[in-house]
C-alpha cells in the first residue's frame, strides 16, 4: 500500500526555496502541515515531472519541484505554502503536455472548476458526551443540504442559491421536536457546480465549498451531536465525476482514451454515469477510496456511512451476473467495513444494494460484506404499489404482510425501511402523496390518509425506519435540487405533522417496536383490513403483567366496517395510543371497543373507519 512513505528517503528541490526536512519517518498522501510549511506528496506513476505552485509563489510558472520515489510518488517541501492558500500541481506528461491538476486529497477547493486550498485541520471540537444511539432505536431522517433549509429563492419559490450546512444547523431543533435521533446527509463532497443531489464527486476529500466547506461539515456534526442526533454521510463509490474531473487522466497517461490511472481502461470501466468506475485492482486506488471512508468517519466525526449502489461496484453491469464481478471491489469493501468495526463499532455502514441478498449484511468472518444494514427494496417498492393504486379491490394486503415480514441475515434491523428517499421521489416517480393523486395533494383526501398508512408500515414494523425531507409535511411533487422544502405546508398540514411525531414517539420509546418480533394477528382481503402485533409479554419480578405488545390496526379500503371484529390475543386491556382517520389524528377520539374481553366474546369489536390507522398498547 502507499498510504505512506519515508520522508528520510526524500529529495527537495527548489528553484525559489529550500528548507532543511523535519525528521518524520511518515507522512499521508495530499498535504500535510509540518513546523514550517507543509510537506507535498502525490501520486503520479506516468508523470515525468511534477511541482506545485499556488498563491505561496505567485502561481509561478516554474513552481516547486517535487522529487520522484519508488511506487509514484512524488513529494517536496515547501516552507512558504501556509493555511487556506491555493495551490495546483503541474504535471508534465510523457509526451510533453503540462497538466495543471488539483489535489486528489484536497479537504477544500475554491469551486469545482478552481483551485486547491491548503486545509490544516485545526477545528477545535468541544467536549462531547454524544454516544449513538442504539440502532434499534434509531429514526433516519434523509435530508439535502442544499434544499432542506434554502432561504435564497426567487418569486418562483426556485433555489437562487443553495442550502448550506449553517442554514441546515438552524432546524436542527425543529427535527428534535420531530422525534429525529439521526440524519443521513446526500452526498456533500465538491461537485460540479452548486446545485447538485451530490452522486457527482469531482473531489472525493473535499467538502463542497458552496455548502460551507470542510468547517461547516463540522458545525453540522458537532451541533448535531450537542443535540443528540447522529450523522450518516452519504458517499459514492461506484464511480467518480463524470465533469470537473482533474482524477481523468491525472497525470497524462491513459489505455483506450479513457480515465487513466484512477479508473479501469477496459470495458470494466463503463457505469451507467459515464466510463469512470474506479480501478479497484490497484492498491492506490483501493488506498484513496478507504483512506476516504476512514476520512469522514475521524477527522469528521460522522457516524456513519452509506454506500450508493454497490451493485455497480461489485459488479460492472450491477447484476449477479458471475461473469461480470469485480472481485477487488469485493476486497476493498470487506477492508473498509472490518476495518469500521474495529475502530468504531458503534457506527453504522449502510449499503444501498437493493437485490435481496443476504451476503450485504452476512459478517465479514462469514463470507460477507460486513455492512450494518441495507437498504431494503423488499419494503419500498411493494408497499409503495399497494397503496398507489387507484382502485381499492387492487390492494393487495398479502403483498404488504409479506413486506412486513421480510429479514436478512436473520436479523430485522439488517433493514432499513422507507417510502421515500431521493430516488423513490425523482427519476421518474415522485412523492407518494403525489403518486396517489397527481397534481392535487393538497387538497386530496386519499394523499393524506395513505401516506400516513406508508408513514405508519414504516414506524411500526420491524427494522431501521427512514423518512425523506419533507414527507412529514406532506411535500408534493419530486425532489430536485432548485425546489427547496416548503416549511409553511407544517402550519398547513398541522394533524398530518402530528400524526408523524406520534408515530415517531411510539417507535422510539416501545420497545416492543424495538423487536424483531411480529406477528400478523388478523387478515382480512375481502375488507382490507390488516392486524399485527409487536413484541412479547414481560414480567417482572412480582410476576404483574408489564407488557410492552403493541397492535397495529389498519383499513386499507375507502369504506367503513361497523362491528368489526378482531380476534383477541390475550384477555389484557387494550388502550388506543394512535388513531388515524378522516385526516385527524387523535386517540382520544377513539370510542372504544364495542365489546371488551370477555369469556363469551373473546374479540375484539370496533368501528373502522375508512382508511383508519389505529395502534393499540396493552395496559400495565
Amino acid at each position: 500500500m502507499l498510504a505512506h512513505f519515508a520522508l528520510s528517503e526524500m529529495l527537495y528541490i527548489s528553484t525559489k526555496e529550500s528548507a532543511p526536512m523535519p525528521n518524520d519517518n511518515h507522512l499521508p498522501l495530499g498535504i500535510s502541515k509540518l513546523d514550517k510549511g507543509h510537506a507535498v506528496t502525490v501520486w503520479a506513476p506516468n508523470a515525468v515531472n511534477v511541482s506545485i505552485t499556488g498563491e505561496f509563489d505567485d502561481w509561478s510558472d516554474e513552481g516547486v519541484a517535487l522529487s520522484q520515489k519508488e511506487g509514484g510518488i512524488w513529494a517536496g517541501h515547501v516552507p512558504s505554502l501556509a493555511n487556506s492558500q491555493q495551490y495546483q500541481f503541474s504535471i508534465t506528461s510523457e509526451s510533453g503536455d503540462v497538466l495543471k491538476r488539483n489535489d486528489p486529497r484536497a479537504r477544500l477547493l475554491t469551486n469545482s472548476v478552481g483551485a486547491s486550498i491548503v486545509y490544516d485541520d485545526d477545528y477545535e471540537w468541544p467536549q462531547d458526551s454524544f454516544s449513538m444511539p442504539d440502532k434499534k432505536s434509531l429514526v433516519i431522517y434523509e435530508l439535502h443540504i442544499g434544499t432542506f433549509h434554502c432561504k435564497d429563492r426567487d418569486d418562483n419559490g426556485v433555489a437562487s442559491k443553495p442550502g448550506t450546512f449553517q442554514s441546515a444547523i438552524e432546524k436542527l431543533d425543529y427535527l428534535i421536536e420531530l422525534g429525529i435521533n439521526c440524519i443521513e446527509v446526500m452526498p456533500v463532497n465538491e461537485f460540479a457546480g452548486d446545485f447538485s443531489w451530490g452522486y457527482n464527486p469531482a473531489y472525493p476529500f473535499a467538502v463542497e465549498e458552496a455548502y460551507g466547506g470542510p468547517n461547516g461539515l463540522k458545525d453540522l456534526v458537532r451541533e448535531a451531536h450537542a443535540r443528540g442526533i447522529a450523522v450518516v454521510l452519504d458517499v459514492v463509490y461506484n464511480h467518480f465525476g463524470p465533469s470537473d474531473l482533474h482524477l481523468w487522466q491525472f497525470d497524462g497517461w491513459s489505455e483506450n482514451d479513457k480515465g487513466g490511472i484512477y479508473f479501469y481502461n477496459d470495458w470494466r470501466s463503463d457505469t451507467p454515469w459515464g466510463d469512470t468506475r474506479p480501478d479497484y485492482g490497484r492498491s492506490e486506488v483501493r488506498q484513496y477510496i478507504f483512506d476516504n471512508a476512514m476520512m469522514w468517519l475521524d477527522e469528521y466525526r460522522l457516524d456513519g456511512l452509506r454506500m450508493d449502489m454497490i451493485p455497480y461496484m461489485r459488479s460492472v453491469s450491477g447484476s449477479e451476473n458471475p461473469d461480470d464481478s469485480i472481485d477487488e471491489a469485493y476486497e476493498l469493501i470487506r477492508w473498509i467495513n472490518s476495518e469500521v468495526q474495529r475502530r468504531h463499532p458503534e457506527k453504522i455502514i449502510v449499503a444501498e444494494d437493493l437485490h435481496g441478498n443476504d451476503f450485504v449484511t452476512n459478517s465479514t468472518e462469514e463470507g460477507g460484506l460486513g455492512y450494518t444494514a441495507q437498504w431494503d427494496a423488499d419494503f419500498v417498492h411493494p408497499i409503495r404499489d399497494v397503496l398507489t393504486q387507484p382502485e381499492d379491490d387492487s390492494r393487495d394486503i398479502a403483498i404488504v404482510e409479506k413486506a412486513l415480514m421480510r429479514l436478512y441475515s436473520d436479523n430485522a434491523f439488517c433493514r432499513v425501511i422507507y417510502v421515500e428517499s431521493h430516488d423513490e421521489v425523482a427519476n421518474g416517480s415522485a412523492r407518494l402523496a403525489e403518486e396517489i393523486a397527481p397534481g392535487n395533494v393538497d387538497k386530496d383526501y386519499f394523499a393524506r390518509q395513505r401516506s400516513v398508512i406508508a408513514a405508519a408500515l414504516t414506524l411500526t414494523a420491524p427494522g431501521i425506519p427512514m423518512l425523506f425531507q419533507g414527507q412529514e409535511l406532506l411535500e408534493d411533487l419530486w425532489f430536485n435540487d432548485k425546489d427547496p422544502i416548503d416549511w409553511k405546508r407544517k402550519q398547513k398540514f398541522p394533524q398530518l405533522h402530528q400524526a408523524y411525531q406520534t408515530l415517531i414517539s411510539l417507535r422510539k420509546q416501545c420497545p416492543s417496536l424495538q423487536s424483531q418480533d411480529i406477528k400478523v394477528s388478523h387478515f382480512d382481503q375481502e375488507n382490507g383490513v390488516l392486524a399485527y402485533t409487536r413484541g412479547k409479554n414481560i414480567r417482572d419480578d412480582s410476576s404483574s403483567d408489564t407488557s410492552d405488545e403493541v397492535m397495529v390496526l389498519i383499513n386499507f379500503k375507502n369504506q367503513t366496517h361497523e362491528n368489526y371484529q378482531v380476534p383477541a390475543l390475550n384477555s389484557g386491556q387494550w388502550h388506543c395510543v394512535f388513531n388515524w382517520y378522516g385526516g385527524y389524528h387523535d386517540p382520544h377520539t377513539f370510542s372504544g371497543f364495542e365489546n371488551g374481553h370477555n369469556e363469551k366474546n373473546p374479540n375484539l369489536v370496533l368501528n373502522l373507519e375508512n382508511y383508519q390507522v389505529l395502534i393499540f398498547q396493552l395496559g400495565h
